[in-house]
């Protein structure tokens, strides 16, 4: 994209937007003085470091804070002008205000839809096959219960109980997007999802005990092609027969009694600690970059939680608020401990276990294209070749809206997008390779938007000097203002360019393969 005698120059304009300066005074990620606690969180969170003698980092700076909180939140990165806004602004609760507007956004549910997509196994292809018009109306199901605020144990009881065709009922796909049906397969499903556990390493019987109360789960087909119902067999199981629940509780099954209500039931009791402790702490893993219990869905005697009260205590909040999850994601998101920078301030092994600064994590495929279409004001081609019909999306698109994880692109694939197979979060592979590296890099694709894309461009042509354009790039791109010692850079390389556009151009390639874009932190 650049002549070789650039590249040094613009090397070191990456290399001042990948990593942070000296202190807290001097830097763009970090700001005021030592960190105190807000509210609980902070405090089980904080007694634990001083008890490790493991300090906190500092609180991370406002152009941090308004990036961090649109992509944890939403998903998308912050407007120059919302950026702008949020970092002049003077007011005390502007943090606070800030995380309220994004929980009303509708974006929100675009993102967290698509999450919930990812562990519930929306696919229309191999080796899911649950065909197209099943998998959009079990993503359609998935977005509308987030975007309503639906009860969390209502959502896991309507997956688990739900009956009848799968064009029309969404939820019912639950038993269809698992690749082994048997009782123990489905129970496996279940235990991953709404329980964190691994089920296939438990003990024959324990397995056995559960999948019980999935013998009579019947699937038949319809005269419309690919239609399948989803169903309680009475006719299936043999009738009364034995069952255990996941703690070992025994209980007799009637014939009449579809086993999976049963199930539901002793799940979601608010005393069950298997239920409320898995999504809490994926919800926490979700924000903070790690769990509390790590891996989040291998939760399992042998790998205890972190900080045990934090946990428990999240799990009292989401009973007490009658499982509504957007009161988790306040409590988190709003803590001195979600705040925190993501410079450490202690080299110790289990300052990360224990939440003392913010993790690093490079963003998702999805959100990483839709971050770049924003920018440059380009768009993306989807498609899905098999099976038929064939599956089109529109151009303007947002990736984190698509309905089906298998429409898909070679960035995508790329970058590691997860193909939605088994349900679990490692599934999503989120380590840079030497092919990211490149394709951002190298690859026409970039190039292209960053060179021709009409919102960049609008936007370059609008500033009335260099450095206004070089700060509305750092606000587009990074959604902070430059320091003075990256506008000095910038100013030197500009020099030696032949034309301002060709000077802009190359900072916002710098900027866009810099660590700090690509990053979460």
């Amino acid at each position: 994209m650049h002549d070789a005698p650039l590249l040094p120059t613009l090397a070191l304009l990456a290399a001042a937007t990948a990593g942070p300066a000296a202190g807290p005074d001097a830097s763009p990620y970090e700001s005021g003085p030592a960190p105190a606690p807000a509210g609980q969180i902070d405090r089980l969170v904080f007694a634990r470091l001083e008890r490790l003698g493991i300090p906190p980092a500092h609180l991370c700076s406002d152009g941090v804070f308004v990036r961090r909180a649109y992509l944890d939140v939403t998903g998308t990165l912050p407007t120059a002008q919302e950026a702008r806004e949020f970092i002049l602004s003077r007011q005390s609760n502007k943090r606070a205000e800030l995380i309220d507007r994004l929980l009303a956004r509708k974006e929100f549910a675009d993102y967290w839809a698509a999450r919930w997509c990812d562990l519930l196994r929306v696919k229309a292809e191999f080796p899911i096959n649950l065909w197209p018009n099943a998998a959009q109306a079990y993503s359609r199901w998935v977005h509308t219960a987030i975007a309503s605020d639906m009860p969390y144990d209502r959502f896991a009881r309507e997956l688990l109980t739900g009956s009848g065709s799968n064009f029309r009922v969404g939820q019912v796909n639950f038993y269809r997007a698992v690749q082994n049906r048997t009782p123990q397969g489905l129970a496996q499903a279940v235990a991953l999802t709404f329980m964190g556990a691994r089920a296939e390493n438990w003990p024959k019987e324990r397995l056995d005990g559960m999948a019980s109360f999935f013998t009579q789960v019947g699937y038949k087909s319809t005269a419309e092609w690919k239609e399948e119902i989803v169903y309680f067999d009475p006719r299936k199981g043999g009738g009364a027969r034995a069952a255990a629940f996941p703690d070992g509780t025994a209980v007799r099954l009637t014939g009449d009694r579809d086993g999976r209500e049963v199930l539901a039931d002793w799940l979601i009791e608010p005393s069950n600690a298997y239920f409320a402790r898995n999504i809490v702490n994926r919800v926490w893993s979700w924000l903070m970059g790690r769990g509390i219990i790590h891996e989040p869905d291998d939760i399992r005697p042998d790998n205890p939680p972190s900080n045990p009260e934090l946990l428990a205590y999240l799990q009292r909040e989401l009973v007490a608020a009658r499982w509504d999850l957007k009161h988790i994601y306040r409590l988190v998101l709003l803590s001195t401990t979600y705040q925190l920078s993501c410079i450490a301030r202690s080299s110790r092994p289990d300052a990360a276990a224990n939440f003392a600064y913010r993790p690093l994590r490079r963003m998702e495929a999805e959100v990483l294209i839709d971050a770049l279409c924003q920018i440059t004001g380009t768009t993306e081609s989807y498609s899905s070749l098999i099976p038929e019909p064939f599956t089109y999306i529109p151009a303007r698109h947002r990736t984190m809206t698509l309905p089906d994880g298998s429409i898909t692109s070679s960035f995508l694939e790329t970058f590691g997008r997860p193909a939605r197979d088994t349900g679990l979060e490692s599934e999503r592979n989120s380590r840079t390779t030497a092919a990211q590296r490149l394709h951002m890099l190298n690859s026409s694709h970039i190039q292209r938007k960053i060179e021709q894309g009409p919102r960049l461009q609008a936007l370059l042509r609008s500033q009335r000097s260099p450095r206004d354009a070089i700060t509305a790039l750092y606000l587009t791109i990074l959604s902070r203002f430059p320091t003075d010692e990256e506008l000095k850079v910038v100013a030197d390389y500009g020099r030696s360019a032949t034309s301002q556009r060709e000077t802009a151009v190359d900072v916002a390639w710098a900027l866009i393969n810099s660590a700090e874009f690509l990053y979460r932190h």
